[in-house]
């Protein structure tokens, strides 16, 4: 958990919860796990946009593409498993600047105090341009234990994405 004397956010970050669901896409079933990450989010001080697309690469990439121009943490919900529908993983990874392995470690870490079966989630996290992605599982309890693993991490990796961060070092000045 947060400490609960620092904010566990920068002041303001705007973030977007995408459901990736064709169930949930199409009106036929409810969006649980978007309302669970939503509503922690709010809590941490993010002001919490959702949106869903079907389980198509495509849909995926075109609405993570845009909502990077805008927001500077994404999360995802679904499609982490093995089904052939399961593609989220692959459709973020074509995004990326990099990946931060470490978080992806850390959520399957934390799902297997619950179930063995963590370890089978394709959970991932990574950097396009200044916005930090991360992919969890599509149910409630498995999209909440993966975030509150990440908790403590979301504000120091938010600070460093945003710049113009070097390790403690000013920021270069632009040359006149």
């Amino acid at each position: 958990m947060a400490d609960s004397a620092r904010p566990a956010l920068p002041p303001g970050v705007r973030a977007l919860v995408l459901t990736i669901s064709d169930g949930v896409a199409s009106g036929h079933r409810g969006d649980e796990s978007g309302a669970v990450l939503a509503e922690r989010l709010e809590a941490l001080g993010a002001v919490v946009d959702r949106d869903r697309v079907p389980d198509d690469a495509a849909a995926i990439n075109a609405r993570i593409h845009d909502a990077a121009a805008d927001h500077a943490l994404i999360v995802t919900t679904g499609g982490t498993g093995l089904t052939p529908r399961d593609v989220t993983p692959q459709a973020v990874r074509t995004l990326l600047d990099y990946e931060i392995p470490g978080f992806g470690e850390a959520m399957r870490a934390a799902g297997r105090r619950a179930t063995p079966l963590a370890d089978l989630s394709r959970s991932l996290a990574g950097v396009a341009g200044r916005t930090l992605v991360i992919c969890v599982p599509g149910s409630p309890r498995g999209a909440a234990e993966s975030i509150a693993a990440v908790e403590p991490l979301l504000g120091h990796a938010l600070e460093t994405i945003a710049g113009p961060y070097d390790h403690g070092q000013p920021a270069a000045r632009p040359v006149a």
